[in-house]
């Protein structure tokens, strides 16, 4: 079959090597001039390297636990699955030399319209991001939006741990990354970036490369026979740190498992994932609810699975 993915990120890539690797042809669009994202936290759970075991290079940084500073208390939550720490775009590009490698094509600086797509290939899915274009052709609602900022300070630091500041809708957060520390915060739209500002000054940390992205949140994988929807496009984010690679990942492979037939791929990523994300929304609200106003009931030390809290 011809198939069209539009956005290089890594969902994207990742579905177009392996469509490719089982013989359909791939083209894949991307509209800007380079493959990588550049806005991104690069943490991601050691599942990264059950998608792409070539990762294992790029691993800066290995990440056992988290301390989550309340107010009046804090706590340490380990993960039952190590976190990585990676560079996004290093990974992005790798998965651009496998999927060529399989025999995609890659067209960068390419704003593609409805109309020549749906005319001449057989299927269409759009893994382009936050603010989707082919989200907004199938007049889908949009998700709900966060913000995400980060920035690097040149200190070192190698540790094993990362820490986060609850705050309304979000948190903020400092990953250690080996030759570089990183803070950042995600959070309301409108908040966000008074929020971190005040953190900052707090505490005298100067940034470097300050940078800052959407963070979509949601379900909205279309009930449509040849067009669909992965990744940040579907909104496919964790409800508590708006990590969205893993969950799109693991969409992908719901996607290749039941391709060519899209309607029951929007069936089973709706079955896998809405009970995880009430779930997740719920134990949110209620861990921050504690967290703010009665923390001595919450247990000192907490161990969670990484990419689905149960």
């Amino acid at each position: 079959m011809k198939i069209a993915i539009i956005g290089a990120g890594i969902n994207g890539l990742y579905l177009a090597w392996k469509l490719a690797e089982r013989g359909e042809e791939v083209i894949v669009f991307e509209k800007r001039d380079k493959i990588g994202k550049e806005v991104c936290s690069g943490l991601f759970s050691e599942r990264i390297l059950e998608f792409v075991p070539p990762g294992q290079e790029l691993i800066q940084n290995q990440i056992n636990s988290v301390l989550i500073h309340f107010p009046r208390r804090t706590f340490k939550v380990k993960f039952s699955r190590r976190f990585l720490v990676i560079n996004h775009s290093e990974l992005d590009n790798l998965v651009a030399k496998l999927a060529k490698r399989a025999g995609v094509k890659i067209i960068l600086n390419e704003n593609v319209k409805k109309q020549d797509l749906v005319t001449s290939f057989d299927k269409v899915v759009g893994c382009d991001g936050a603010n989707s274009v082919v989200r907004k052709w199938l007049n889908l609602p949009e998700p709900r939006f966060r913000l995400g900022i980060q920035g690097f300070v040149s200190r070192g630091d190698a540790s094993n741990y990362v820490e986060t500041w609850p705050v309304k809708d979000g948190f903020i957060w400092k990953i250690p990354r080996g030759l570089k520390t990183e803070y950042g915060i995600i959070a309301g739209a409108r908040e966000a970036k008074k929020v971190f500002e005040n953190f900052l000054a707090k505490n005298k940390i100067f940034l470097e490369k300050i940078s800052s992205a959407l963070v979509p949140q949601g379900f909205l994988i279309p009930k449509h026979s040849s067009i669909t929807l992965g990744g940040d496009a579907a909104g496919l984010t964790k409800p508590w740190s708006g990590g969205g690679v893993i969950w799109g990942l693991i969409a992908a492979d719901l996607l290749l498992r039941n391709f060519p037939d899209f309607l029951k791929y929007q069936k089973e990523t709706k079955k896998f994932f809405l009970p995880k994300i009430i779930f997740s929304r719920v134990a949110v609200k209620t861990v921050y609810f504690f967290g703010f106003n009665i923390p001595w009931l919450m247990p000192r030390n907490v161990k969670i699975e990484s990419d689905f809290l149960i």
